[in-house]
């Protein structure tokens, strides 16, 4: 079924409008728009340890950033369970656009993982897609034209804070946990023709894809139920000490910061705090709110070994065992990938990602992998993103998908 030109129309026009709006229109926080922290609502309830994984625990409807626009939005808190299997609460946004369904039947779910790459929750897409003004808000707006692709095919979209309460940054078993159960919530709320017969998609760039393979990887053991049609990833994070090292002393510097500072909070068991020197513990408590997008402009060239007190921190034994903990590929998901990468990725290198595909394609994937020519990291997320809207597509449609490994 075509989405009429008109509805089609409105509605690209009206969310380009609102993403420039709200980039031209930054701090001061808006009064109804809390912080995470501030908002009652991103509390946990008493009875949370006694509620399954997956239950919607609240809703509130959402003008979306704030704005009049045609999309029916809502946020819903929903029960998890963090990688060290303490009962969690994690809000989700939902997102049904007006046009009608593409085909007869349940609506299509496509889950969006915005790459929140945070230590703190005002980094979150629930806050920034709820009309919060902060600089943090700045990776979900960069989002927006990927998102709106989806709705305009008719997809609902639910948009998980996978990095849980605490902004955990590279907690692959976390991030993949509160990927499926805000999938079991957003069933479960059923807005818009989303029922537990609509296909499910998974959809995420860089952070993004990093929680969306974790999810796949997790679903089998973790949400049997959750059945992905088809998953779409590029830029993947694969080799977290590979990436802090090509970012180390360039421009973006502050990413290795922000794997450094995520690693030491995530892990302090790990023995990396103890490898901090004084400017080191000094940043670990100054920026342990920050978002990646505070931290690379403010550290273009810095060295992660100027705040260590031993030399090579990245290549010691204490890094490379707490990125180990979180690295993709120790198991294939069981679902229909597109996987692509750009071969001059100036963030990751395109070696790791071939190196992370060749592992699932040993352990039975059924992928395609696209070695993109589209350049840079941000390049291949513009440039080969068609490709995996239309894979989806396919999957969403029931079209079948020859098994095993298919490499460009």
């Amino acid at each position: 079924m075509s989405v009429p030109r008109r509805i089609r129309d409105v509605t690209l026009v009206a969310l380009a409008v609102l993403a420039l709006t709200v980039m031209l229109t930054e701090p001061p926080a808006r009064a109804d728009a809390p912080l995470p922290d501030d908002d009652s609502f991103y509390a946990a309830p008493a009875d949370l340890a006694g509620r399954a994984n997956g239950s919607v625990l609240g809703v509130r409807p959402i003008s979306v950033f704030g704005l009049p626009i045609p999309v029916a939005a809502w946020q819903l808190r929903y029960r998890t369970t963090d990688s060290a299997g303490r009962p969690g609460l994690d809000v989700a946004t939902v997102l049904v656009p007006p046009m009608p369904m593409p085909w007869p039947g349940a609506r299509p779910l496509l889950s969006y993982q915005v790459p929140e790459d945070s230590l703190d929750t005002r980094c979150a897409p629930s806050f920034a897609l709820s009309g919060g003004r902060d600089l943090g808000v700045v990776n979900t707006l960069l989002d927006v034209p990927f998102m709106t692709a989806a709705l305009l095919r008719g997809w609902a979209l639910v948009i998980s804070d996978y990095e849980g309460p605490q902004s955990r940054f590279f907690d692959g078993v976390g991030a993949g946990r509160a990927v499926l159960d805000g999938v079991r919530a957003a069933r479960a709320f059923g807005a818009g023709g989303v029922s537990a017969a609509s296909p499910i998609g998974g959809w995420g760039y860089s952070g993004g894809a990093f929680a969306t393979l974790w999810a796949a990887q997790l679903r089998a053991e973790y949400a049997p139920e959750v059945r992905f049609a088809g998953i779409s990833s590029g830029g993947v994070p694969a080799d977290i000490p590979t990436i802090a090292r090509r970012v180390d002393g360039g421009p973006q510097a502050g990413l290795a910061l922000l794997i450094l500072l995520a690693l030491t909070r995530n892990q302090p068991e790990s023995g990396l705090p103890d490898l901090l020197n004084d400017r080191g513990r000094a940043l670990l408590a100054t920026d342990a709110t920050a978002c990646g997008s505070d931290l690379v402009p403010e550290n273009v060239n810095a060295r992660v070994d100027d705040y260590s007190r031993v030399p090579n921190l990245l290549g010691s034994r204490e890094f490379l065992a707490a990125a180990n903990v979180d690295e993709l590929g120790g198991s294939a998901p069981d679902t229909p990938m597109y996987l692509y990468h750009s071969t001059s990725d100036d963030v990751i290198p395109v070696s790791a990602f071939t190196a992370l595909v060749d592992r699932y394609c040993a352990e039975g994937a059924t992928l395609t992998a696209i070695h993109s020519r589209f350049p840079t990291h941000n390049g291949a997320a513009i440039g080969e993103a068609m490709g995996g809207m239309n894979y989806l597509a396919d999957r969403f449609a029931g079209r079948p998908v020859a098994p095993g490994c298919t490499i460009r």
